[in-house]
């Protein structure tokens, strides 16, 4: 009866643990009240309120907290969905790009073993019967298999002497500090900005006026001429690359008494590789599509390069009406390119993000 009384007087117990001392046992809604010698009680327990609405989460003092039940889940399923969404975007616009790129090849492609009059009457049936006779037309009577030559030349002694040159300087500029240091690499940096066209005219005086013997349609000419286009890019991508590699490897080779020049081509190079073929195969598409310069310095026919001989038998096929042969030649052209980038894909990729990873 008394312990009721005292139960009674003392009312709901506070939430939580209390001060120990001489008091009463009893336990609170959630927890446990004041500990102590004297008589026992148990208070009214109860709980919170549960439900889908809410849930416990523990906060920073180590309390209870309620947060709305189902933030974390749900917003993972929004942005789950928004990178699907962008995914499948992403996906579109790269199947369109490649069917915009490839259509066109693959009816080229086909249409090079195809007649005129089924290129003129089905432009985009499938060949019945294969013409090989269209590419030994392009080859021998369209004289694609000399232009052929007259490019391999040209772009082959253009791509080495540009990588060569263009490499020692890059290597140069991001090694060494001299006195207008800065201003040899912006000079570079500043010939990407001029457009060809504007030095199409004073670049025809100089080579035809040049000191004992005109460089007009000759191929050493025109690879002076390419060297010269290529440089100014080639400087500055391989200047930031040999920024990126490590400078203990040519430190260490200095040491063991190798010279500048044996450090450069035996150790600095071989390391540059990724870079070089990525800038070597970018050369090489350029030099290999170049059709200006060849049209303005070289109008000798038997020194033509691919793109003027192409440019010549699409004019020519208009009135001789040989369409098979034309698509045949435009085949021919792009092989080199297209097999030249298969073969050096990694390297390419590999290249361009070398510099982004170290």
């Amino acid at each position: 009866m008394a312990t009721d009384e005292i139960h009674q007087a003392a009312g709901p117990e506070p939430t939580g643990p209390g001060p120990a001392g001489p008091g009463l046992t009893g336990s609170g809604p959630t927890g446990s009240g004041p500990t102590g010698p004297g008589p026992t009680g148990s208070g009214p327990t109860g709980s919170g309120p549960t439900g889908p609405a809410h849930r416990v989460a523990e906060g920073p003092a180590g309390g209870d907290a309620t947060e709305p039940a189902g933030r974390g889940p749900g917003r993972a399923g929004v942005s789950s969905t928004e990178g699907g969404v962008l995914n499948v975007f992403s996906h579109g616009i790269l199947v369109l790009w490649a069917l915009m790129v490839g259509v066109p090849l693959l009816w080229v492609l086909w249409s090079s073993f195809k007649d005129s009059n089924g290129i003129l009457t089905d432009p985009w049936g499938l060949p019945t019967v294969l013409h090989w006779e269209n590419w030994s037309n392009a080859w021998d009577e369209a004289n694609m298999g000399r232009y052929f030559v007259n490019t391999s030349i040209v772009v082959g002694g253009s791509v080495v002497g540009t990588m060569v040159l263009g490499s020692m300087a890059a290597y140069v500029l991001a090694r060494f500090t001299f006195p207008g240091n800065r201003i040899v690499y912006y000079l570079f940096v500043a010939g990407m900005s001029f457009p060809v066209f504007m030095l199409v005219i004073p670049l025809f005086f100089v080579m035809r006026d040049f000191p004992g013997s005109s460089l007009l349609a000759t191929y050493h000419g025109l690879i002076l001429v390419y060297i010269a286009y290529s440089l100014p890019f080639t400087v500055f991508f391989m200047t930031a690359f040999f920024r990126t590699l490590p400078t203990s490897v040519a430190e260490a080779a200095m040491i063991d008494g190798a010279s500048h020049t044996r450090t450069f081509f035996q150790v600095m190079l071989p390391m540059a590789k990724p870079g070089l073929i990525s800038i070597g195969i970018f050369n090489f598409l350029g030099q290999w599509n170049q059709y200006l310069l060849p049209m303005v310095l070289n109008q000798q026919e038997d020194k033509y390069v691919l793109t003027q001989g192409l440019a010549m038998i699409a004019l020519q096929q208009g009135y001789e009406n040989d369409w098979g042969a034309l698509m045949a030649g435009m085949v021919i052209a792009m092989l080199p390119v297209l097999v030249v980038y298969a073969v050096f894909q990694r390297q390419v990729q590999a290249g361009l993000t070398a510099g982004a990873l170290k």
